[in-house]
């Protein structure tokens, strides 16, 4: 079902945004292709969360009795999980990012597509840790997936989209940094075109170039790409321990 979300929902975005990629003349051009970046990342992200979540809620059941036998341990398991996992994210986010950057018309250049593909994947990975990290860390699925809608609703709100981290407050704007999904609209969108010198026309300013229009409306330089990347990895690495911690150090098994 997961294949066929993506197969579906990329071919969707693919068409509502077709050739985006290659019509930026004027400042609503770039708003377009943000919000391209940012419905293709949060919708079927938080599909990934949600549908991982009652997977691991059941088989974690499992583990408990497997475990009180003296078949499994805690660490292995819950590597072999994230491993399993990873394997679908990557074949998923490989027939993603096809379709997307296909159709949505991004410069045909190998460096600017492993740039895309690798922040897709990380953020479907981040996603999927996230569900499974939350369920580890409560008693059952229902209040892990009100833990999830609480949380992906500040990562949406802070994502950078809603409101630019230029415009938020700046006793709020930790909360943008602390957000996976604004890291990686951040990474998409720059990879992409925050080094592109072409002039768009912005209303009651005139022809500006795209890369100092990202740099002084939205924050976005080319430059702080690496920083990005390794955010994603952090994003993973942080909940993937958290997810062992749980599985290893808390048992929510009733007798």
């Amino acid at each position: 079902m997961r294949f066929f979300m993506t197969l579906t929902i990329g071919l969707i975005f693919g068409l509502i945004f077709w050739n985006q990629g290659q019509k930026i003349n004027k400042q609503q051009d770039l708003f377009n292709l943000l919000g391209a970046m940012y419905s293709a990342v949060i919708f079927l992200g938080a599909t990934n969360t949600s549908s991982v979540m009652s997977i691991v809620s059941i088989e974690r059941t499992v583990f408990y009795r497997e475990r009180a036998a003296g078949m499994y341990s805690e660490l292995p398991y819950a590597f072999a999980q994230v491993s399993i996992e990873g394997i679908y994210v990557a074949i998923q986010a490989m027939v993603y990012s096809i379709l997307l950057y296909v159709m949505i018309g991004f410069s045909w250049e190998f460096t600017n597509f492993l740039w895309f593909y690798f922040f897709i994947f990380t953020a479907f990975m981040y996603f999927t840790l996230y569900g499974m990290m939350l369920v580890s860390l409560t008693p059952g699925h229902q209040p892990a997936a009100i833990v999830m809608s609480f949380f992906l609703s500040f990562w949406n709100l802070f994502s950078g989209f809603l409101v630019p981290r230029t415009q938020i407050p700046l006793w709020w704007r930790w909360y943008y940094w602390a957000s996976p999904v604004s890291w990686t609209i951040y990474g998409l969108i720059t990879s992409e075109v925050a080094n592109l010198k072409k002039m768009i026309e912005i209303p009651e300013v005139g022809p500006v170039a795209v890369k100092d229009f990202l740099k002084a409306r939205l924050g976005f330089e080319y430059d702080f790409l690496g920083a990005v990347a390794a955010a994603h990895i952090g994003f993973v690495v942080l909940f993937l321990f958290s997810f062992a911690y749980g599985i290893k150090y808390l048992n929510f098994q009733r007798r």
